[in-house]
């Protein structure tokens, strides 16, 4: 029986995870990246972030009251506030740890350092993430205390 050629491995990029992470994060593309298509935690990214987009388009379909939107669009928010965590840890590990990790048994002398390619992924995803995740607080918070105020009134009629 003749043997089945394996694909020669690798290197993985600290850059290309850290900007992967920045730009495909809530579908789980950086994962895929590190990981392969086997991974689970991969494929299970795009659930939760499509259940926010989900969210996302109730409200413009019935507005701001529609309170599944409201439950779904935090969602959404945590998602990617998660994904560009990963980003910024990505990119802020060091070079060894980062090949210990993601890169055992293969020869990373050749490998170039990080650079700036992963510090403007780092500055990129703390902008989107600090964003994203003061506004779905600000929205969640929000709500919940129209929801309060209009349960009161309720109460008080």
């Amino acid at each position: 029986m003749p043997e089945t050629a394996h694909p020669t491995p690798t290197l993985c990029s600290k850059t290309l995870a850290t900007w992967l992470a920045l730009l495909g994060g809530p579908m789980g593309v950086h994962r895929f990246y590190l990981h392969g298509l086997s991974d689970v935690w991969g494929w299970l990214h795009p659930v939760p972030t499509l259940l926010g987009a989900w969210g996302l388009r109730r409200v413009t379909e019935f507005g701001q009251d529609d309170q599944l939107a409201w439950l779904l669009i935090p969602i959404l928010g945590f998602m990617v506030a998660g994904t560009m965590l990963q980003a910024i840890v990505y990119g802020l590990m060091p070079d060894e740890r980062w090949h210990a990790r993601h890169n055992a048994g293969l020869d990373t002398r050749a490998a170039r350092p990080s650079g700036w390619g992963a510090v403007l992924g780092v500055i990129a995803a703390l902008l989107v993430g600090a964003t994203v995740l003061m506004s779905t607080i600000a929205f969640s918070g929000q709500r919940y205390f129209e929801y309060q105020v209009e349960a009161a009134r309720q109460i008080s009629q």
